[in-house]
């Protein structure tokens, strides 16, 4: 029994050296609000992608018990799932071998992935030990709407997309307000002025030349 004990001791240590081994995305950047329900995703200062989720109908908070979805910085700790087919149900973290389509009735399990959300700040250090993730959901019909119980919910081909996009360590910031517009129109500068509007292709002035046509009647048919 000690020597079992060992050995799953060594086994997570082994673990534990090879997750801190794995290079941190630093480029990708996740936006998600609960105001407008979506999410961006950045690579780099390039706007990517778009997609409809579903945060905590319990609002937003991190304290255990509360149910709330966390604010502020996060980052992606651990990635499951990856080669899974869209649907694949999961259950403590482990794939069940079930399948369901999107809106089967009566059925709200986790689905496709889990991206494992650990807190980077004081009012989200529990997210993690919560098992606060991003996950697919069958029930995509309340996309759009606070339907969750902490995590965040996306379509299934959404968050399977979203996994292949970011690496573990790339950062998630979870926001109360709206997202920052990703296209910006940039701020007229004394270096860069605006722009003054012009007139294109003006009508030409009539001149003594050129004298402007006399306006005639035309009558029609009835």
């Amino acid at each position: 029994m000690q020597r079992l004990g060992t050995r799953l001791f060594a086994l997570a240590a082994l673990a534990a050296i090879l997750a801190s081994c794995v290079t941190k995305d630093t480029t990708h950047l996740v936006l998600v609000s609960i105001a407008d329900q979506t999410m961006d995703v950045y690579d780099g200062k390039n706007w990517i992608a778009r997609y409809p989720v579903s945060t905590s109908r319990f609002g937003e908070g991190d304290y255990p018990g509360s149910r709330g979805t966390p604010l502020g910085k996060l980052e992606i700790a651990r990635k499951i799932g990856g080669g899974e087919p869209l649907g694949e149900v999961f259950r403590s973290r482990r794939p069940t071998g079930e399948v369901i389509y999107p809106n089967a009735p009566g059925r709200d399990p986790i689905v496709t992935r889990i991206l494992w959300l650990r807190g980077l700040e004081a009012r989200n250090r529990n997210a993690f030990d919560r098992y606060i993730y991003i996950h697919g959901t069958p029930v995509e019909r309340y996309l759009g709407h606070p339907a969750s119980y902490g995590c965040i919910r996306m379509r299934s081909a959404d968050v399977a997309r979203l996994y292949n996009t970011v690496g573990i360590g790339a950062r998630v910031d979870i926001l109360s307000g709206r997202l920052p517009d990703p296209n910006p129109v940039p701020r007229a500068t004394a270096e860069n002025p605006a722009p003054r509007a012009t007139a294109v292709n003006p009508a030409p002035r009539a001149t003594a030349v050129n004298p402007a046509p006399r306006a005639t009647a035309v009558y029609g048919s009835g």
